[in-house]
């Protein structure tokens, strides 16, 4: 938790500033309109609120702190306990009588143990696991000045199974602080939790329970529209980003009725949802659930009583993606064409050059050691799903004509990126040109990070200190000094303008054509920055045979 600025103001002095404070609160719930003092006591520049920031809900008031000039809120309710809604569709929040502290994080989802990349370094203190975790964070510059600042919104990654925003690396105070804007991150529901499917079995009651977890990012951007006027942002524009799976979750919201309206552009990092899961399959897998735990079809009622633990523990090691149920997500995101509820917003995609040296490397470094033997075997073993009839011995043939310099090595990192992550988003961008034409932009971060000798190259979740100019608070970027810091300058000055005007481009920046099935401009992010047509084209044109299958559908 970040300290909150002090001060010792005179007793009557803070008197006075408190009563000034709760009248505007009360006038302001009962919808009246209030006097200059009353909202000069409530502003950030006020001496009471400088210190201990008090915004209303429509929930009820809670207390920030200030962060050099920026107004934080920590861990704000926008749904109710989980424990409460367990596999269905979450309810708003239950109202508070009191001032509500909101300076540090709140829980984050519960969520499996798993092994840490090597790459991430050592994991920071374990946050709380709670069901109570629907809660999101808030930095603004003033409260109800008629700010009207675009809001960004973000998500996290870890799939759809792990993760949370409780983190520093995902603190919004600087970009809030660069570009005058709002930033909110969230928490939701996740693996089994927010998306296990029990509607076949269990009928009307968990007609939702498959896409909970979106439900809740739903229930968040409600929470937005809402509120976040009392906070100095404009409801009507709003910005969702996303890394990874949070990218993807980006992507899912693209094509649910019920998000429609409640946010205006989008900005995904290593991030693609093509394809919603089968609720065949999404059965299925509720079904061993509910065996491992002994419970019968027609006694799900039990769910809702038994331990967390014990629930995650059956939980563990499933498929968790969006189903396509046919309510909530009525249709495929992106196959077999891009959802019309969606065609009109404004889109960045991008990705890193290096993704899966931490994603697959950071977890084996022996793929650090492989030789020319070894390396068809590891390809087939790491992506065998995502090359269709290619064989991996051709592959390995095409790369070191390609790129004769590289290693064994540097060929499997560049094979298996190219054909599982890049893969995917050429497939959502393709479908946008299509579907969307001068709507959509594309990047690779090229810029290799020199942590570990340069070992990680551009990996997977790179962007994410770039994109909210958090450099310090990462390992890739803190020791890279100038040089992350004007990546972090571009990447964010470009998301800033984006937020702004549905437009990528500032002046800092070559030209950033948008995508199109022509020349596949994309935006290249590097010390010496530039857009190229269809950069690495012969890696995609080699993989595009292979017909792309989204993991876990």
């Amino acid at each position: 938790m970040r300290t909150m600025t002090l001060h010792n103001p005179a007793l009557a002095q803070a008197m006075r500033q408190r009563a000034l404070v709760l009248v505007a609160v009360v006038l302001a719930q009962a919808g009246a309109t209030f006097s200059d003092a009353a909202v000069t006591a409530y502003d950030s520049s006020s001496t009471e609120a400088a210190s201990a920031p008090v915004a209303a809900t429509g929930a009820g008031r809670v207390r920030g702190y200030v962060d050099a000039g920026i107004l934080a809120f920590k861990g704000i309710p926008y749904g109710a306990d989980t424990a409460t809604t367990r596999f269905r569709a979450p309810r708003p929040p239950e109202p508070w009588p009191d001032i509500r502290d909101a300076t540090q994080f709140g829980p984050r989802a519960p969520q499996p143990a798993g092994r840490r990349s090597a790459a991430a370094g050592p994991a920071p203190d374990a946050p709380m696991e709670s069901e109570d975790c629907l809660r999101l964070n808030v930095w603004t510059h003033a409260l109800r000045d008629g700010g009207a600042r675009p809001v960004l919104v973000y998500f996290h990654g870890g799939a759809y199974n792990s993760g949370t925003v409780t983190e520093d690396l995902y603190d919004g105070a600087r970009l809030c602080r660069r570009g005058n804007v709002v930033v909110v991150t969230v928490n939701h529901r996740l693996n089994g939790f927010g998306y296990l499917y029990l509607a076949q079995i269990g009928g009307e009651r968990f007609a939702g329970s498959g896409n909970a977890g979106m439900l809740d990012l739903v229930l968040a951007l409600e929470w937005v529209r809402d509120n976040i006027s009392e906070f100095g942002g404009d409801p009507r524009n709003v910005t969702i980003f996303g890394q990874s799976g949070g990218g993807a979750k980006c992507a899912t919201l693209m094509a649910m009725p019920t998000a429609r309206g409640l946010f205006h552009r989008v900005w995904t990092m290593s991030g693609q949802q093509i394809a919603g899961r089968d609720p065949t399959r999404a059965t299925e897998t509720a079904r061993a659930v509910l065996e491992k735990l002994g419970i019968a079809p027609g006694e799900l009622g039990r769910l809702d009583t038994l331990p967390r633990k014990q629930l995650a523990e059956a939980m563990r090691g499933g498929d968790w993606t969006p189903v396509m149920d046919g309510s909530a997500l009525p249709r495929h995101p992106f196959q077999p064409d891009a959802s019309p509820l969606s065609r009109d917003i404004p889109m960045v995609m991008g990705n890193t050059r290096d993704k899966t040296r931490n994603l697959i490397g950071g977890r084996d470094p022996a793929l650090f050691e492989l030789t020319w033997e070894d390396l068809p075997a590891a390809i087939e073993r790491n992506v065998g799903q995502f090359i269709g009839d290619l064989q991996p011995g051709d592959i390995v043939s095409n790369y070191r004509k390609m790129y004769p310099a590289y290693s064994p090595s540097d060929i499997f990192f560049a094979a298996t990126t190219a054909a599982r992550s890049w893969k995917s988003m050429v497939v959502q961008l393709d479908v946008r040109a299509k579907d969307s034409p001068g709507r959509t932009w594309a990047y690779h971060v090229n810029w290799g990070s020199p942590a570990d000798g340069g070992k990680w190259g551009a990996p997977h979740t790179l962007d994410i200190p770039l994109v909210f100019d958090n450099t310090a608070e990462d390992r890739l970027t803190r020791d890279a000094g100038p040089e992350a810091q004007r990546l972090a300058d571009m990447m964010s000055e470009s998301l800033l303008a984006f937020s702004r005007k549905g437009d990528p481009n500032t002046p800092s920046l070559p030209e950033w054509p948008v995508y199109d099935l022509e020349k596949r401009a994309t935006m290249i992010f590097d010390l010496d920055p530039r857009a190229v047509d269809d950069p690495r084209g012969g890696e995609r044109k080699l993989f595009a045979p292979a017909v792309y299958v989204q993991p876990g559908t």
